[in-house]
């Protein structure tokens, strides 16, 4: 059989973070719309296979892709993403599933179809427009923060970025939590400027200086976030970006780190 798009344990995690419906007319109150969990099976859909909105099958209940469009924009305009990640890693953090002495801070490039917000001329890829996935994974290569920037963006402008990003994290006695011990980075990385503010936050940071030859040691812990990127490739919507406005892939960016913490925290409880 096959496994669900949104099995119950996590629609009990989503459902009390969206947002109530707008009050229906009392005279002409119009067609009934999409229940929430139909929409946001197609959303995830959407998400996993990467076909276009206007592709989403009729059969699966789901009501069109534009509907589910709208829904998707107006919860990330109502913060459901964000907070459903950030209530998945307390759940973690509770667990004591999140490794706070390391981090690890990576990025991927991927290709921008037509452009869009954020998006610039790939190094990476004949200067084809793309955009720049940025990631910090805790030592275990649990999504901690994620942000979205043009494919031209250097790694070291953007990495205090993504640690400022980590919430807030919950789930155990005493003040939530938001830095990690130390911050692994590779050559990319390498600045005396950031090495200097991530001291200042209370972060060790440990990064392959430029000009030295490869076998710093340090890919025996950073191949974690190495693997979450993979992982959110997983999702063909974030494989290659085709929407144009910037907070409906960052919303898709968010849903694929909140769907990794969802799946470690289902294994942890097996």
């Amino acid at each position: 059989m096959a496994k669900p798009l949104l099995p119950d344990a996590l629609w009990d995690r989503i459902r009390p973070l969206l947002p109530p419906p707008k009050p229906r007319r009392a005279r002409y109150p119009g067609r009934k719309p999409i229940d929430d969990r139909r929409a946001l099976i197609g959303i995830l859909f959407v998400l996993k296979t990467g076909v276009p909105w206007e592709d989403l099958p009729r059969e699966m209940g789901c009501g069109s892709g534009m509907t589910c469009w709208r829904r998707l924009r107006d919860w990330q305009r109502a913060g459901v993403w964000r907070r459903l990640h950030e209530a998945l890693l307390a759940e973690l953090n509770g667990a004591g599933r999140i490794d706070w002495s390391r981090a690890a801070v990576d990025s991927r490039s991927l290709r921008a179809l037509g452009g869009g917000e954020r998006t610039g001329p790939s190094p990476v890829d004949r200067r084809k427009k793309g955009s720049k996935h940025h990631l910090l994974a805790d030592g275990r290569g649990t999504p901690l923060a994620a942000t979205l920037t043009a494919a031209n963006t250097p790694d070291v402008k953007e990495a205090e970025r993504v640690v400022e990003a980590v919430p807030p994290v919950g789930g155990r006695p005493g003040r939530p939590r938001r830095r990690p011990k130390e911050l692994l980075a590779d050559r990319g990385y390498d600045s005396r400027a950031l090495r200097g503010r991530l001291r200042a936050k209370g972060i060790r940071p440990r990064v392959a200086p430029r000009g030295t030859p490869h076998g710093s040691g340090l890919g025996r812990f950073r191949w974690v976030v190495e693997r979450s990127l993979s992982w959110l490739a997983h999702h063909r919507r974030l494989r290659l970006r085709t929407d144009r406005r910037a907070d409906i892939h960052e919303a898709w960016l968010s849903i694929g780190c909140a769907m990794i913490c969802f799946n470690l925290l289902a294994a942890s409880l097996c």
